[in-house]
């Protein structure tokens, strides 16, 4: 089972996501958790990016929303980059 790693950039821009969207809370937790147990869930909708982010992957809290992950399976880790609106962390 993976890692997740909680930069210091990553737990500032979750606290702001939080504030912002009280009403997502349990849906963010709910990917956090099924992120930790198998990241290659179909719901999480895993892809990974392209252009200036093509390192970076990503997962979907909902439609509007997405965690933006550095996905490092072969040292069973996942580091945590960004979350919010489509737009906004893309």
């Amino acid at each position: 089972m993976p890692n997740l790693i909680y930069t210091e950039t990553y737990i500032k821009k979750a606290a702001k996501f939080a504030k912002k969207h009280p009403d997502l809370l349990k849906q963010y937790e709910k990917t956090l958790l099924l992120l930790e147990k198998n990241p290659y869930h179909p719901s999480l909708r895993l892809h990974k990016l392209e252009g200036r982010l093509s390192e970076l992957y990503s997962v979907s809290i909902n439609i509007m929303y997405r965690i933006t992950i550095d996905f490092i399976i072969e040292e069973d880790n996942i580091i945590l980059i960004n979350v919010g609106k489509h737009d906004e962390v893309y």
